[in-house]
This record gives C-alpha cells, sequence and structure tokens, in this order.
C-alpha cells in the first residue's frame, strides 16, 4: 500500500514535511534574500561601462609617465640654465626673463662678465657668487665658462587669447601656427617677425614642437616678451576653431595653390601656417587650410629657412595692409 512500504528511502523521516513552512517565505535554507540595490555601471565586473572606465585610468597613467618632469633642462617645462659668457649676456640684453646669475669665485672678469653682472644688477636679478664646483654641479658638468643664468619656465598663453588680442587691436587678426617646427632657434625667429609686421601671436603645438626655451627667448631678441605665445593640445583642432571665428587657414608649401603675389586673404583675419623645412606641412593641418601659398624663389634654391620664409610672408601680409588701410 502506498505510503505503508518498508524500503529505504520510502517512508519520510519526521521534520522533512514538504511545503510551505508558515512565516518563512518558502523553505528556510532557500529562503529570499535581497540583494540591494543595483550598483553602477561603472562597478559592474564586465559591464561596458567599468570597461570604460578602465581604459580611462590606463590613459592617465601612461599621461602622468609621459609627463616631463620639473627642472629637465631643455624641455619647456620647468626653470632652464643659459650657460656661457656670451649666450649669458645675450640673454640679458634682449631682457630674458631670469631669477638668478650664478658667477664662479674667483674667475678672471673679462667685459662680458662685468656686463653680465651689471645687467643683472639693473634688471634686479639675483647675482650668486658659488665655488666652481657648486656651479659644476648645478649646470650638470656642462661648459658654462663661470657664468649661468638661471631662467623660470616660459608661461604659455592660451590660443584663444590671440582672437582676444586681435580683437582689442580693432586690426584684422594676424596669427603664425607652427607645424612640426623644432627649432627653438626658428620659433624665436618668428616671435620677433610676427612683432615686427603687426601680428597678435604665435600657437605651438604641445607635441613635437619647440618651445620658448632660453633659446627662443635670446633669438626673439626680447619680443617674446610683448608677443604671446599660445601652446595648443591638438593643433589640427585649434585651426579648425580659429575657421570658425573667421579666420582663413593659409599654409606655407613649395607646391602651393597660389604664389605669394596672389594670397588675395591677406587683408582680413589671417592666420598662417608654417611647417618644417624638412617634412612641410603634415597632412591633416594641410586638409584645414583654406589655401596653400608658395614663395616664387629664383635660382636653384629649393626652399627657405622655415622662419625665413615666415618672415618674408608677413612683409608681405603688412605690406598689402598698408595698402589697404
Amino acid at each position: 500500500m502506498a505510503g505503508n512500504s518498508k524500503r529505504r528511502g520510502a517512508i519520510r523521516k519526521d521534520g522533512t514535511k514538504k511545503g510551505m513552512v508558515v512565516g518563512s517565505g518558502g523553505q528556510v535554507r532557500r529562503a529570499l534574500r535581497g540583494k540591494g540595490p543595483t550598483p553602477p555601471g561603472d562597478l559592474r565586473p564586465g559591464h561596458p561601462k567599468q570597461k570604460a572606465a578602465n581604459r580611462r585610468a590606463a590613459q592617465q597613467e601612461q599621461q602622468q609617465r609621459r609627463r616631463p618632469v620639473a627642472g629637465r633642462r631643455g624641455d619647456g617645462e620647468g626653470p632652464e640654465t643659459v650657460l656661457g659668457r656670451n649666450p649669458v649676456v645675450e640673454c640679458l640684453r634682449a631682457g630674458v626673463p631670469a631669477t638668478a646669475l650664478h658667477v664662479a669665485t674667483g674667475m678672471p672678469a673679462d667685459d662680458r662678465v662685468t656686463e653680465a653682472v651689471a645687467l643683472a644688477a639693473e634688471a634686479g636679478i639675483s647675482i650668486l657668487e658659488v665655488p666652481r664646483n657648486d656651479l659644476d654641479r648645478i649646470t650638470g658638468g656642462a661648459l658654462h665658462q663661470g657664468l649661468a643664468l638661471q631662467v623660470p619656465p616660459y608661461a604659455y598663453a592660451h590660443p584663444d587669447d590671440l582672437l582676444e588680442a586681435a580683437a582689442d587691436s580693432r586690426r584684422p587678426a594676424l596669427a603664425v601656427a607652427l607645424d612640426g617646427v623644432t627649432d627653438p632657434r626658428n620659433l624665436g625667429a618668428i616671435v620677433r617677425s610676427v612683432g615686427a609686421f603687426g601680428g597678435h601671436g604665435v600657437v605651438v603645438p604641445q607635441r613635437r614642437s619647440a618651445g620658448m626655451t632660453a633659446v627662443a627667448w635670446r633669438t626673439s631678441a626680447g619680443t617674446a616678451a610683448r608677443v604671446p605665445v599660445a601652446r595648443a593640445t591638438n593643433l589640427t583642432r585649434t585651426l579648425r576653431e580659429y575657421a570658425s571665428a573667421g579666420l582663413m587657414v593659409a599654409g606655407l608649401a613649395a607646391d602651393g595653390d597660389v604664389t605669394l603675389d596672389e594670397l588675395d586673404v591677406a587683408t582680413g583675419p589671417l592666420v598662417l601656417v608654417t611647417g618644417s623645412e624638412g617634412k612641410g606641412l603634415s597632412r591633416l593641418v594641410r586638409e584645414t587650410c583654406d589655401v596653400t601659398v608658395s614663395i616664387p624663389l629664383a635660382g636653384d634654391i629649393e626652399s627657405l629657412n622655415a622662419s625665413v620664409a615666415t618672415g618674408v610672408v608677413l612683409a608681405e601680409v603688412a605690406r598689402r595692409r598698408r595698402l589697404e588701410f
């Protein structure tokens, strides 16, 4: 008879009754338990938002590793040291902002040392007389000839500041953007030309470009104190923003669409883009330009130095604007 079998497992033991138990919400060991609120997507393993957050964190860590160390000589991010009697005197003559002039103790003074000390004193720069061994340590063992000038990092402007300067001047905007120009002497010479021909500033990319080092300051002959140099995170995007603001983008190229004599956009708001002497304009930057312009050359000369070519075009732009206005 069903339920009376004596076979093993056929008789239900006490306390093993199937079915619901009052107040348990079901079987006690299988009671329903809440899991709490659903966590945000960036905290849920395998969720697309968490993967995106992990990628951003990895990118930030990588950028931190690539960031230049403050104080590295020549990186344009930290203080620099100009070495040698002639370079130090040239920087002081040009009005390069400096924080200290180091002079080796017991060094035989000549006209350059005397002039450097006098210019530093006149500019209110601290003059520190240090033992030669200490100066060797400060300069990393480089040749200093007993003189070293400490220059603070350059304070770059924002690209929008150049547009504001043009609006305040009530003249058509004129700026120069550099694409791949890595020689600080070229940068300094271009800054000087921009100041000489009424430009409102220079834009340099954040990467793969010369910065406003002491060498650039010296080459600009002090013009960098009056002409702002802006740093762009992305040069192509900055040029597009300038174009949206009403500026024509003209790139210098040996195979330009027009020659310098045909540069009719010179009298309007303009940003002139100069590439490196070897590679010229990069592909993306060239595609962003509204027009490319070439400089007619005589003889067998194929190209001009980047700073010389920029100065030639700026001079032509200034000439046309004088005739127009």
